[in-house]
């Protein structure tokens, strides 16, 4: 698999890096050993990243993590985690929290130190406490060796620009952001390019929607997006290709956002990934299905804080005709 230089970190990651949410059952239930088996796979794969928070599955998802890196050598892979999100509702980013959420993060993925580690989903908080408290905390541990780089995750574009504009950054992670539908998350590069920070992307199937899988139940689309997505897999479906092929290759195409993170529990899915990531993307299928997808171009929703989100009003609204 295709590797990509990550900002000014020593890691070049693979252009699809495995996300571990699946491990904690946040889109279905999993069995164990279907769990189990899936990380190896991905390795075999070449997914040299794998990203987990202990958000996902409250808990466990980090533990099973831990259960199936045990007898994989760990110069083998990258390990990301996240904090200050470990609920629905339950944030704390606190430096008290920072502390004690590395430690047991390192304790559940069984390692000495994690390569990335994201403050998680901060449009949810007051922000300024992730720039006077949080990140702070963060570099003192990263002093210590048990993190190597530090950086923030979450859904507004706002949020980068937030606290880039305050502090220093590692590493952000983006999602649903890069995607078929939705490309804000490139508009932000020349910025990100120039404070030197690595650009990880996140869910190029938009939870979903950009697949023949059913939405999980708490998907936002509106009814517009999914009918009109739905319109877009099936001209692929015309076309013989799955339109979760053309997702992925649109999503790692690009050569500037370094890698991108998607997740199963099914390791026949994420080989099927990896033989996508070989092959040709269609030109011209894409261009068709943008054209379709054109009417909800950049269809964002509000997430966390309303204060938090970004102030571009086309970015919250239905799109015209609905």
């Amino acid at each position: 698999m295709k590797h990509r230089h990550l900002g000014n970190t020593d890691m070049d990651l693979s252009i699809v890096s495995y996300g571990a949410s699946s491990l904690g059952a946040e889109f279905r239930s999993v069995d164990v050993d279907e769990a189990l088996a899936a990380v190896p796979a991905a390795i075999e794969c070449g997914m040299n990243f794998i990203d987990t928070s202990p958000y996902y599955g409250r808990g466990s998802g980090e533990v099973l993590l831990g259960i199936a890196l045990k007898d994989i050598p760990r110069d083998q892979y990258y390990l990301g985690t996240k904090l200050g999100r470990y609920h629905a509702a339950h944030f704390d980013f606190s430096a008290k929290r920072v502390v004690e959420s590395v430690d047991v993060s390192l304790h559940r993925l069984g390692t000495d130190y994690l390569d990335v580690i994201l403050c998680h989903d901060i449009e949810f908080v007051e922000r300024q406490q992730i720039v006077d408290e949080t990140l702070p905390a963060l570099r003192k541990i990263q002093q210590q060796g048990k993190v190597r780089y530090i950086g923030v995750s979450g859904y507004p574009m706002s949020n980068f620009k937030f606290i880039l504009d305050q502090t220093d950054l590692d590493v952000v992670l983006s999602y649903n952001h890069y995607t078929l539908q939705n490309t804000m998350f490139h508009d932000l590069v020349p910025y990100l390019e120039s404070k030197g920070v690595g650009i990880i992307n996140a869910a190029p199937f938009s939870a979903r929607l950009l697949t023949n899988a059913p939405l999980p139940p708490w998907h936002k689309a509106t009814p517009l997006i999914r009918e009109t997505c739905q319109k877009a897999a099936q001209h692929c479906q015309s076309a013989g290709v799955d339109i979760a092929q053309l997702a992925l290759q649109f999503s790692i195409a690009n050569p500037e956002i370094t890698t991108c993170v998607t997740g199963s529990a099914n390791q026949s899915r994420i080989r099927q990934w990896a033989e996508w990531a070989e092959t040709p993307l269609d030109q011209q299928l894409l261009q068709e299905v943008l054209k379709i997808l054109e009417p909800i171009h950049n269809w964002s929703y509000i997430e966390g804080r309303p204060e938090n989100n970004d102030s571009q009003p086309t970015s919250r609204k239905e799109p015209h005709g609905s």
